[in-house]
Formats: C-alpha cells, sequence, structure tokens
C-alpha cells in the first residue's frame, strides 16, 4: 500500500533535507496536526494550536510565505492550490475551509525556483537538471544531462557546497538546489520524492547549450565540464548575472587576465574579449543592455603563449589542428593565417584531444601552449561538417563572394543579408578551425574556400 503524501514527506525527511511543513488531516471541529518539519522543532512539534503552527511556519520560511496543497488518501494529486500566502489570517481561513470538505491539506514554505539555483532528478547515475523550474524539468526540452557525478563536481564548483543527494544512484531523486539554506534541516538541497528501487544504468545526452549552460554562459559551462573531467583549465572566475561570483581551474605563470564576455549559446567573435582586466559590470551594461545575451562576464589567469590555436573533429572524424605562434586571437578571427606548429604542441594539444574525447566523444575547442603544457581555453562538443575546402557541405543554387579581409563582423551582415538558396564562397586563408569557420557552420549554409588559383580568374 503506497503511503499518504504527507507520510511520504515525514519518511523522506528523516534521511534528508525537505521543505518545511505542517501537515493536517480532516477533523469534526478543527483539522488534525499530522506530521512537522520546521526549523528549530523536533521531528514531528505538536502545536497548540492550526494558528501557532501557520505562524511557526511562515516565520521560519526565507520568503515568508507558505503553501496549501490539499489531497486526498486515494489520490496525492494536488486538488485546491494556494500559493505564496503571507497572510496568516487568510491562511488559517483557507486550510479550515478545505478540511471541512474532507480533505488532507500539507501548508509548506514556498520555494522560489527561479532564486538562481536548479531542481531535477538523479537516477540510475544519471542526473538531469535546470534553473527556473521544478524537477519536472526533465519532462522539458533543454535539460542539462550529465553522469551523477560529473554534476555533483559542476554543482559544487558553481554554488560552493557538495549537494546532498543521499543514495541516489541506487534510487531515483527529485532534488532542487538553492543559494541561500532552505528547508528544516537549513541546508542547500532540498529533496521532493525518493524510491528507493535499484535502477537500471541510464545514458545521459550530454550537450549544450541547455538550459543551464544558457544559466550560466556557454564558454563557462564548457570550461566547467573541461576542468571537472580532468583537463588543465586557467584559473577563471566568473561574474554571473544569476549566481554569485565562483572560482575554478589552475593557476598558470603569468599574473595577467583576460577578459571574456560569455553569451548564453556561442557566438564566434561577436562580443568583447580583451586583454588585461575590464570592470565586468560596466561590460554587461554596454554589451547587453537589455540582460538578455549576456549572463556572465569571465576574467581568466592569462597563459604565456608560445602557440595558441583551435582543434575540431572534422566531417570524416579526423582530428584537426590548427594555430598560430603567440597568442591566437588574431587567428581566431580571420586576421592571421595557419601556421606550421612544432610537433611538441601538435602532440600536447592531441593528447588533450584524447582525453576529451574519452569522456565526451567528438569535440572542438580552443587551445594555448605555453611551452611546456596545452591549456584548454574553451570547450564545445560534437563534430563538424567542415572537410579539406569545404567548410560546410551542400549545393546552392548561386554563389556569392566574400573576401576575407572584410573582416568577421562584416561576415556576419553579409550572412543576414543573403536569400537561403545562396552558398557562400570565401576568398582568402582562413583556417577550418577559426571563428570565421565557426560563423559560417552556425549560419547552416553551403559554405567553401575558393581556391588560389580559381580566386585569380
Amino acid at each position: 500500500m503506497s503511503l499518504r503524501k504527507d507520510q511520504s514527506l515525514d519518511e523522506l525527511a528523516r534521511i534528508g533535507n525537505v521543505a518545511q511543513f505542517v501537515s493536517y488531516s480532516p477533523g469534526g471541529k478543527a483539522p488534525n496536526q499530522q506530521f512537522c518539519r520546521i526549523a528549530g522543532y523536533e521531528p514531528n512539534h505538536r502545536f497548540e494550536t492550526l494558528r501557532d503552527g501557520l505562524c511557526s511556519l511562515v516565520e521560519h520560511s526565507p520568503e515568508g510565505t507558505i503553501n496549501l496543497r490539499s489531497f486526498t488518501p486515494e489520490s496525492p494529486r494536488s486538488r485546491d492550490f494556494h500559493y505564496g500566502l503571507a497572510n496568516v489570517d487568510e491562511a488559517e481561513s483557507l486550510l479550515r475551509k478545505m478540511s471541512a470538505e474532507g480533505l488532507f491539506v500539507i501548508a509548506n514554505e514556498t520555494v522560489d525556483v527561479s532564486d538562481g539555483g536548479v531542481s531535477g532528478v538523479i537516477q540510475g547515475g544519471v542526473a538531469e537538471f535546470a534553473p527556473d523550474d521544478t524537477p519536472r524539468c526533465v519532462e522539458k526540452e533543454g535539460t542539462a544531462s550529465m553522469p551523477s557525478n560529473l554534476a555533483r563536481s559542476i554543482i559544487r564548483m558553481v554554488f560552493g557546497f557538495e549537494p546532498e543527494t543521499v543514495a541516489a544512484d541506487r534510487g531515483r531523486l527529485e532534488f532542487s538546489i538553492h543559494p541561500k539554506p532552505r528547508g528544516w534541516r537549513r541546508s542547500h538541497t532540498l529533496m521532493w520524492e525518493y524510491e528507493g528501487t535499484e535502477s537500471a544504468p541510464a545514458q545521459p545526452a550530454m550537450k549544450w547549450p541547455n538550459r543551464f549552460s544558457q544559466h550560466i554562459g556557454d564558454k563557462t559551462f564548457g570550461l566547467l565540464v573541461a576542468h571537472a573531467i580532468g583537463l588543465p583549465v586557467p584559473r577563471t572566475t566568473c561574474f554571473s548575472r544569476r549566481v554569485a561570483p565562483f572560482t575554478f581551474g589552475q593557476d598558470t605563470a603569468s599574473r595577467e587576465v583576460w577578459t571574456r564576455t560569455c553569451p548564453k549559446e556561442q557566438e564566434p567573435g561577436r562580443y568583447t574579449t580583451v586583454k588585461g582586466w575590464a570592470d565586468p559590470f560596466k561590460l554587461l551594461s554596454i554589451e547587453d543592455p537589455q540582460g538578455t545575451q549576456i549572463p556572465a562576464i569571465l576574467c581568466q589567469a592569462a597563459v604565456p603563449a608560445t602557440h595558441s590555436g583551435a582543434a575540431i573533429t572534422d566531417a570524416t572524424g579526423q582530428l584537426i589542428i590548427e594555430g598560430t605562434a603567440g597568442e591566437g586571437d588574431h587567428f581566431m578571427l580571420g586576421r592571421k593565417v595557419p601556421e606550421k606548429i612544432p610537433a611538441s604542441v601538435t602532440a600536447d594539444v592531441r593528447a588533450l584531444y584524447d582525453l576529451a574525447k574519452a569522456s565526451l566523444g567528438p569535440v572542438r575547442f580552443e587551445w594555448v601552449h605555453d611551452g611546456s603544457r596545452a591549456w584548454i581555453v574553451q570547450l564545445h562538443k560534437g563534430a563538424t561538417d567542415s572537410a579539406a575546402s569545404t567548410i560546410v557541405p551542400g549545393d546552392a543554387r548561386r554563389w556569392e563572394t566574400f573576401q576575407v579581409s572584410r573582416g568577421l563582423e562584416a561576415l556576419r551582415g553579409f550572412l543576414d543579408g543573403l536569400p537561403g538558396d545562396v552558398g557562400v564562397s570565401i576568398e582568402g586563408e582562413i583556417g577550418l578551425t577559426s571563428h570565421f569557420a565557426d560563423l559560417l557552420r552556425k549560419a547552416r549554409r553551403p559554405a567553401r574556400i575558393k581556391s588560389a588559383a580559381a580566386a585569380g580568374h
């Protein structure tokens, strides 16, 4: 026989943190208190009156509001539901009315799902979660999905604490993570539902962008993943709109920094990247005054660069490594053509690729080599369609030529103005790993590099 909803909460509270609550069964003259978990009180503390219980719940709620959820023993699905009540008189009146109708009622603290934290589910070794939602986010598109140990590592880096997920990998746990302490145990993890049955191993659908990567920024998410799987990432501090600043990565041999804008999704070469410190809040207000496109600014330790570049998986599954001597910003922007890279540097970059591929499958990334080791400064998942002189495969009704010398922003405007059936023929030398090539792939229209011989006719 399944437990009543408030009985299940009482059992769950024995092993973990739950939202503060008091439950009531319908009574003759007044509702009867059943179970209780409120911070500072013994489990199932008995209040003298209904009003005492509701007052205590409101006082201990971080938001100062409570919810009332009614149900019947035969169906745990909510009947009447009242959200965000701050007035105790109103809450008491509503609870008495529902009880008189024969309904069980759970009064619980209001939990703000838009406080910068995340909610989700852990089951079968997989964690799926998203911000601004309940654990039911797993039924929607865009939910982050990854091995549960990787999820714990990323949550620890972003929020600064270890998520309390008990024996979740041996069952199914619905949970939420919160920046401020919550629940009757006053911790940062709330458990909403737990089924202790053994779960078969599952395969995560790990990809980004997803709702969480958009929450903290595409570059931030990729670098967190890189650091969590053991790749060398320069020490990085993230200044986010929605989350308190956090730092991850390793010290480099330099005291200089790069300041990098971090859009929700990859926008090759579109937003500011500067060497040196820049006011992150001023940069946010200038680059994204509406606050809709750039969720974070990164301050990243500089790597003393002997060589820099990028690596991608091409359409045939082969690794392409390109770069130049020194810093790679001009190469990535198409202002500098690929140069011959020392074999030792190529070998170090290939070793990073092999490590990343073992955990994530095909990847593409930007790298910097300091003469001793290679570092990851951006990471994205997935292969590309590019091969040799073909950046994006496909046929077009006609082709328009674009000269590389016009620059990346000119290419962005050029692509925006082209009809859908027109392909792009690039005149000039660019790397298949450059932002030029990334932008063309993102546009999803046929694109090729004009040979020098063809360009001369």
